[in-house]
């Protein structure tokens, strides 16, 4: 039994009369929102344990319209809220459950090709022609039809996002082949100058070398804060997360702040993240209040945001998922562009989300451990849930929009549990060098159906998984829905048998939801079982041995511009229009939306006063307190 009057009280409800015609606006049906996992986990924690979920939902009073229904676009995301307009009784829509899909096999052997291309157009695979080609000879090898959930890993472990097959293409330009690719041009700074670089390039983020000092924090036998002297190495990241802020800004950005810590953590076995930064590219901002002459209206896909929505509803995404995180976000960048050249315009409809960052790492832990056959293989962090499937796939897609397939990318944030599963890591980075971590991976695009497969081919292993032993969110999850979606806020690691009570410890001090979900084997082989059924069976060789070698090719043409026409233009409106461009106008509002004091890690506040003026363009972060004072990065 649920004490109603207890529960009234502690949510605050009120009794409220709303004007009619009313619209409910809600999560969208067959999702669970981030405010109810945090809400539903709360009121756990408070004893309303018969509370399976809770929701909230905008009740919407309007005035004088003749048709509210076309006011909908208007008042909801359609990407993340579904709107309800006869009576908050269709809210129940919310709980409904879902339609079980089951496993589904693709007729390779009876129909070949055309079999995997349309799969590839029902679940958004975004598949190269040659790969199909790769996967029904593998499959006619092996003598079987493959399963859905196969071709959706393959899918996504072999996607743009995860394998960077045109960054690492061989390029000709006017018929010149050239010696490098776009990968080799990156990594060649570290190859001429890399004395101090311990990391780059192999891990989720890279390491530099650092300096000797005192790391504060707890003692792992006596739970006592004391200084630790070591040396103290910097942990460096950046990354990107676009498709999903062009979708849907405030998760997309936020998901992208959350994928960026996850990488820090899950650097050599174990890692501390320590400060953020949030970057931005669109289009023209076209501002209704404030149109500019250089703008031109033409127009963008509908499943992409306006460069204005994405401006306001991205930093404030990365922002909050920082602040919530305990993470100060201390650096920035914004810009606008577009050009016309040539009779086409080029600009940033589908805009760049940098997410980057830094921390500290201890020297004994840069380096991935081994994994040997027997160890556990461990998921850390939220449960399954329906959320960003095939995000891999859909943000490596370069032709037509499919609003189904791009809701479904659409991920979600819940940063608690993301600082829950930071705390675990940070008491086993802490126990030096009994860390129970042999090996570990954040999950990101893909879900578990990328991050596992890397995981163990990484520590040169194989792997048995049990589908059903993975903590779930919510019922009715098919065998691909649960392999793989995208919830956010996991990681997965490799753990030695006799190290495992230790880390179950810990979670359960930390209230961290983790999993056992399989044990590596020596041959290279994975195996995902559910009851009777293998929905997964493929030698590893199958799954990552297609290599992402692309070629391309293309000339130079040189680009036409209009000349630069300053007729009827006055300094004072040159002036103007300069100051008014994003590039060079304040962009200080990326960090004055967040508390730059969170972590208690700042030494030296960017913005003072009342009003946030700037007194400095750099940031001090601190990393040690020594005898003789504070020191500084």
């Amino acid at each position: 039994m649920v004490d109603e009057a207890k529960l009234a009280d502690l949510l605050e409800l009120r009794e409220a009369t709303t004007l009619q015609p009313n619209v409910w606006i809600g999560p969208r049906v067959g999702t669970q929102s981030p405010w109810s996992s945090k809400a539903t986990d709360i009121l756990h924690n408070t004893g309303f344990t018969g509370i399976e979920r809770i929701e909230r939902a905008r009740a919407v009073s309007i005035q004088g319209a003749k048709d509210v229904k076309a006011l909908a676009p208007a008042l909801h995301d359609r990407m993340t809220e579904s709107v309800f307009f006869e009576s908050a009784d269709e809210l129940k829509a919310l709980f409904a459950p879902r339609q079980l899909k089951v496993l589904a096999h693709i007729d390779v052997l009876g129909r070949g090709a055309e079999a995997i291309a349309e799969a590839d157009r029902e679940l958004g695979l975004s598949l190269a022609v040659d790969e199909i080609d790769y996967l029904v000879a593998e499959f006619e090898k092996l003598g079987r039809n493959p399963t859905d959930v196969e071709l959706y890993m393959f899918a996504q472990a072999n996607s743009e996002h995860c394998r960077h097959k045109i960054f690492n293409a061989n390029w000709t330009i006017d018929g010149v082949k050239q010696t490098r690719s776009l990968f080799q041009m990156i990594r060649n700074t570290n190859e001429v100058s890399g004395d101090n670089v311990l990391s780059a390039y192999r891990d989720n983020a890279a390491v530099i070398r650092g300096s000797f000092g005192g790391r504060f924090f707890p003692d792992a036998k006596t739970q006592s804060y004391a200084y630790h002297p070591e040396d103290i190495h910097i942990l460096l990241k950046v990354e990107t997360h676009n498709h999903p802020t062009a979708i849907s800004p405030w998760p997309g950005a936020a998901t992208g702040a959350g994928g960026e810590i996850r990488d820090e953590g899950a650097t050599g076995v174990g890692a501390k993240p320590k400060a953020g930064l949030g970057g931005f590219t669109v289009s023209n901002l076209n501002l209704p209040q404030a149109p500019q002459p250089w703008e031109l209206a033409y127009g963008r896909p509908a499943a992409i945001a306006s460069p204005l929505d994405i401006m306001i509803e991205g930093p404030l995404g990365a922002a909050a998922f920082n602040n919530e995180f305990g993470r100060p976000n201390l650096c920035g960048y914004f810009r606008t562009y577009e050009q016309q050249s040539g009779g086409q315009v080029y600009g940033y409809h589908k805009p760049i989300m940098l997410a980057g960052g830094l921390g500290n790492i201890r020297a004994e832990h840069v380096e991935k451990g081994e994994m040997k056959p027997g160890y556990a293989l461990v998921v850390l962090g939220g449960p399954a849930m329906l959320i960003g499937l095939g995000g891999g796939a859909a943000s490596s897609s370069v032709g037509g929009s499919n609003a189904d397939l791009d809701f479904a990318s659409v991920q979600r944030d819940n940063a608690e549990m993301e600082r829950r599963a930071q705390e675990v890591i940070d008491r086993c980075w802490q126990r030096g060098a009994e860390n129970p971590i042999a090996f570990i991976h954040d999950v990101g695009a893909g879900g578990l159906s990328n991050a596992f497969p890397e995981l163990i081919k990484d520590g040169g292993c194989g792997g048995t998984f049990d589908l059903n032993a993975i903590p779930r969110g919510e019922a009715g999850l098919s065998p691909l829905e649960t392999w793989c979606n995208e919830s956010q806020e996991r990681y997965v690691m490799a753990i030695a048998p006799e190290n495992l009570a230790a880390f179950e410890e810990i979670c359960a001090r930390e209230r961290c939801l983790y999993g056992v979900i399989g044990w590596a084997e020596a041959e290279p082989h994975l195996t995902l079982t559910d009851g009777a059924e293998k929905p997964i069976d493929l030698p590893l060789q199958v799954l990552f041995g297609k290599p992402p070698k692309m070629e391309r090719a293309f000339a130079a043409v040189e680009p036409v511009s209009a000349a630069l026409d300053l007729s009827g233009v006055t300094i004072a409106d040159a002036v103007e229009r300069l100051l008014r461009l994003p590039a060079i106008a304040s962009k200080s509002f990326l960090i004055t939306i967040g508390d730059r004091s969170v972590g208690g890690v700042v030494v030296q506040e960017q913005m003072v006063g009342p009003w946030q003026v700037r007194r400095s363009t750099r940031f001090a972060v601190k990393r040690w307190r020594w005898a003789s004072g504070l020191r500084w990065l």
